[in-house]
C-alpha cells in the first residue's frame, strides 16, 4: 500500500516557516514582504486563484496587493502597470495571473517584469538561467513538486524521473529542477510512443497531461514515487491525471487530487516572494 503524499500538511508546515520569516524581515527592515498581483480580465478559474493567494498571503505577513485591470486593457496598459510595479522598492514580488485574455502577447508582457521580481518564473530571461544552472526563481508548481519529492527523503541523484506533460509552465521547468538534482530524465509529449512503456521505467512519475485518470497502474513500476499535477473533471466530479485507487497498492508515495500539488503552488509562491525581499535588501 503506497504512502500518501499530503501537500496540505506539507504547505502548511512551509507556510509556518514563511510566516516566521516574513515576521524577522519585517521586524528588521520596517515593512513586510510585499507582493503585487496582476490580474486582466474576470476568468473565474484566475479569480478564484487570487482570492486564495491574497488569503494565504494574509495569514504568513505578506503585503499583497491586486492590481486588476480590464480585459480590454492593451499590452501598453499592462507593460506601464508592470514597470512601475518593477521601480516600486516596498514591491519584492510580481505576479501575472494567467491566463491573459485573447489577442494579449504573454511572451511580451512577462519579457517586462524584472527577474529578480519574477516570483513565478514566467519571463523568458527566468527560464534561461534556469535552463543554464544560474539562480532564477522557478515556476511555483514545479517548486512545488520538487519539494513533494524531496519530503519522502528520497535521494534524487541518479534516479530516473518521467514526466508526461512538456508545457512550459510545468513540465520543462520541472525537467531543469530535477537534472540539478542530477535525476535522469525523461519528458514525454502527446506524440510519445509506448507511453506505458516508458513510464513503467520511471522511479519518480510526474503526470502533468490533463488527461483525466490516464495513467493507471499498468503505467506505474511497482514502488515508484508517483506526482499527480493534473486537475480535471470527470463525472462532475475533481480528479487527476492518475486513476488514484488503482496506482495506490503499486506506488511507494502518491499524491491524491484535491490536496496534493495545488496547496503547494500557492506555498511556494510565498516562499519565493519572501526570497525575493530578501535578495533585494541583500544586494544593495
Amino acid at each position: 500500500m503506497g504512502n500518501v503524499l499530503n501537500g496540505t500538511e506539507l504547505s502548511k508546515q512551509m507556510r509556518d516557516m514563511v510566516a516566521e520569516m516574513c515576521c524577522q524581515f519585517e521586524l528588521k527592515y520596517g515593512h513586510p514582504v510585499g507582493l503585487a498581483i496582476i490580474q486582466v480580465g474576470d476568468n473565474p478559474s484566475a479569480t478564484s486563484y487570487v482570492k486564495n493567494n491574497l488569503r494565504l498571503c494574509k495569514e504568513v505577513g505578506i503585503a499583497a496587493n491586486l492590481y486588476k485591470m480590464s480585459a480590454k486593457s492593451t499590452q501598453e496598459e499592462i507593460i506601464a502597470q508592470i514597470e512601475q510595479l518593477n521601480d516600486d522598492d516596498k514591491v519584492s514580488g510580481i505576479l501575472l495571473q494567467l491566463p491573459l485574455p485573447a489577442g494579449l502577447d504573454i511572451q511580451l508582457i512577462s519579457s517586462k517584469i524584472k527577474p529578480t521580481k519574477d516570483v513565478d518564473g514566467i519571463n523568458p530571461v527566468s527560464a534561461g538561467n534556469l535552463f543554464s544552472g544560474f539562480p532564477a526563481f522557478a515556476p511555483c508548481t514545479p517548486s512545488g513538486v520538487l519539494e513533494l519529492i524531496k519530503s519522502t527523503h528520497t535521494d534524487i541523484l541518479g534516479k530516473h524521473a518521467v514526466i508526461v506533460g512538456a508545457s512550459n509552465i510545468v513540465g520543462k521547468p520541472l525537467a531543469m529542477l530535477l537534472l540539478r538534482e542530477e535525476a535522469t530524465v525523461t519528458v514525454c509529449n502527446d506524440k510519445t510512443k509506448n507511453l506505458a512503456e516508458i513510464c513503467k521505467q520511471a522511479d519518480i512519475l510526474i503526470s502533468a497531461c490533463g488527461q483525466a485518470e490516464m495513467i493507471d497502474s499498468s503505467y506505474v513500476k511497482e514502488g515508484a514515487i508517483v506526482i499527480d499535477v493534473g486537475i480535471n473533471f470527470k463525472d462532475k466530479k475533481l480528479c487527476g491525471d492518475v486513476k488514484y485507487d488503482d496506482v495506490l497498492p503499486v506506488a511507494s508515495y502518491i499524491t491524491p487530487v484535491p490536496g496534493g500539488v495545488g496547496p503547494m503552488t500557492v506555498t511556494m509562491l510565498m516562499f519565493n516572494t519572501y526570497a525575493a525581499a530578501v535578495e533585494s535588501k541583500e544586494s544593495k
